[in-house]
Formats: structure tokens, sequence, C-alpha cells
């Protein structure tokens, strides 16, 4: 074997010695799924994208009609953005906040078994803030909601795949 060879072979070695794997197409223990959420919630359509675009099996029903079908019922029970003001400088304006995004949530069967009980998860990020670019903070505030509900998705899906009947 030439030294091009073997140097090209070695990453991938070192990789599957460490017990490194990529992270695969999640498996669940039910094979549908109702999402019970408000029509305009953001986490519960990007739950419903993130689902349908990994490529399982898993059948996603958003049909009211369909509840009764469904092998588990995702409810969303609570998906709520908060702002706190967390540093002041020394004329009483603000300069530091606190962006929160909180979740409460339960996985169930139709007869109403528990899979998962009401849980509640949190985001939290900071930023800085001055009043003369306000509307640029604006815009990076709307890009960490965005980022703190991608996060919460991912757990969200971790979880689900944890969940047994």
């Amino acid at each position: 074997m030439d030294k091009r060879t073997l140097l090209s072979l070695a990453p991938v070695a070192l990789l599957s010695a460490c017990g490194f794997r990529l992270r695969g197409v999640p498996e669940f223990a039910f094979d549908s799924l109702y999402i019970a959420a408000p029509a305009n919630s953001l986490l519960a359509r990007e739950l419903q994208r993130t689902l349908e675009g990994s490529g399982g099996k898993l059948q996603l029903l958003r049909d009211p009609a369909a509840m009764p079908t469904a092998d588990a019922i995702f409810d969303l029970l609570q998906e709520q953005q908060e702002r706190a003001v967390v540093g002041l400088n020394a004329s009483g304006q603000v300069r530091e906040l606190q962006l929160r995004l909180r979740i409460k949530f339960r996985l169930r069967t139709p007869t109403g078994v528990e899979m998962i009980p009401d849980t509640e998860l949190l985001q939290q990020r900071d930023i800085s803030y001055s009043e003369t670019i306000a509307l640029a903070k604006e815009a990076e505030e709307a890009l960490l909601y965005r980022n703190m509900r991608t996060d919460l998705v991912q757990q969200l899906i971790r979880r689900l795949a944890a969940a047994k009947r």
C-alpha cells in the first residue's frame, strides 16, 4: 500500500475506532403521530417539517378527524416567548436582554395513556441591546428565537424517539 492510500484511510479508521456514528433516521415506538397544536404555532410547523424531512416511516396526521386512528398524540400545551431585562447601564437604559422560549408538551395514546407526561423545555439566549440600532437588534432577536425553536425541535425528536408504549 502506498503512503497516500494509507493516509486517506487513517481518518476513517480513527473515527470508527472511537465509536463515532452519524445520527441516522430516528426510530419511534409508534407508526403514526397526530400533532395537536394551535394552527399558528411555529414550533409545531417546524416539528412537522423536520419529521417529514427525516425520511423515516412515521406517518404524520394533522387532520382532527384522524386523531383517533393515530398511534400517538403529541399535545403542545404551551409555547411562550419571553424577554427579560438582565442588564442596565448607569443611566438606567437597557443594555442586555435575556430571550427565553418555553414549551410544555405531552405525548399520549388516543386512549389517554401517557407515554411522556407533561414536560417543560426551556431555551434561553442573552443578547446585548442598544436603542441606536433597535431595528438590527429586532432582526437578531427573531433569528435567536428561530435558532431556539430549532434546538427545541431537535430535543423533542430525541424525546419522541426514546418514548416507549
